[in-house]
């Protein structure tokens, strides 16, 4: 088989959609179709691009390389024999993006720059991700980096479009002096009795599916300390033996903290690049969404907790 577009563009559907069933449906073919076409990619390819699960598919290490590499690949392709519109393409209006506490900004804002000088940035910072579909939908934001969770898949109007960055496993810091701290990983049950720093209620989903996992192993949580600020004072109170948390999969542990990923992985957070369909050009958009996608590959190249979880868990999972 030779690699054409059609196939990059099944790889980005499938990405999109978490479902090889949602993708064979956006794109017009039928599901037994589109699994036989993943199967020929990934034969090319030498390697599994996704990962099979009961409640679809996501990407594996892998596959979110080449996936990434695919979209830049079709935004490159879609933009042949496209010429700048005389002094109006240069006189370009400020896009406004607002931002929840995703890891993945700043690198995606300084790419952004690199790569459209001329577009003007204004970036906010908004916690709560159904507030931001509320900036959205209102249009006091034309694109926006929002959160949301497995089977609570961010919703708008036909106004606002979205795609998924990455879904990355949610890991837990400990004190580097906690009794777990020998572990390779540890299992939400073994801390139902630690006091826990928890962010507010975000509007999608959150602290909801901390709750249902607790609930799931068995326990409620003793203490629980609600928590949005810095992270740097975040992983100061934990290394004083304060408490625990969830904290995102990239994050980079200070001397007195330790970052653990959970035994069966059960939470998962999905990071969305959002915008206005009338707000922002598809080639801005594929660049936004590259950009983030970048820099999130570029966190998880300076996180070895995640890069060991990463190879062990698909290694487990494709044996």
């Amino acid at each position: 088989m030779e690699l054409e577009l059609r196939h990059l563009r099944v790889l980005c559907a499938i990405a999109d959609a978490g479902s090889v069933g949602r993708a064979a449906s956006d794109l017009g073919y039928s599901q037994p179709a589109m699994s036989t076409q993943l199967r020929r990619i990934e034969r090319y390819f030498g390697e599994a691009l996704f990962e099979r699960g009961p409640a679809g598919v996501r990407l594996t290490p892998y596959g979110v390389e080449v996936v990434a590499q695919a979209r830049d690949v079709l935004a490159r392709a879609a933009a042949i024999g496209c010429r700048p519109a005389g002094e109006a393409a240069r006189t370009r209006r400020t896009l406004r993006v607002a931002a929840t506490n995703s890891p993945v900004l700043s690198g995606m804002v300084s790419r952004v720059r690199a790569r459209l000088p001329d577009v003007p940035l204004a970036v906010s910072s908004v916690y709560a991700s159904s507030r931001i579909v509320e900036l959205l939908e209102e249009g006091a934001v034309d694109a926006a980096v929002a959160a949301d969770y497995p089977g609570m898949e961010l919703r708008h109007s036909d106004a606002v479009t979205h795609r998924g960055i990455v879904t990355e496993p949610t890991f837990v810091a400990l004190p580097s002096r906690h009794r777990l701290r020998h572990r390779a990983q540890v299992s939400l049950a073994d801390l139902a009795e630690d006091a826990w720093f928890l962010t507010p209620d975000d509007g999608a989903g959150w602290p909801r599916v901390f709750y249902a996992a607790c609930e799931t192993a068995g326990f409620s949580p003793v203490a629980v300390h609600e928590f949005l600020g810095d992270q740097l004072q975040l992983q100061s109170m934990i290394g004083a033996g304060l408490g625990v948390s969830v904290v995102q999969a990239t994050l980079r542990p200070i001397p007195d903290v330790v970052i653990k990923p959970l035994i069966g992985t059960p939470l998962w957070c999905r990071y969305v690049l959002a915008w206005r369909r009338d707000a922002v050009a598809g080639e801005v958009a594929e660049t936004l969404f590259d950009s983030a996608a970048s820099a999130y590959r570029e966190l998880v190249g300076q996180s070895p907790h995640l890069r060991t979880w990463a190879a062990r868990t698909w290694s487990v999972t494709g044996a």
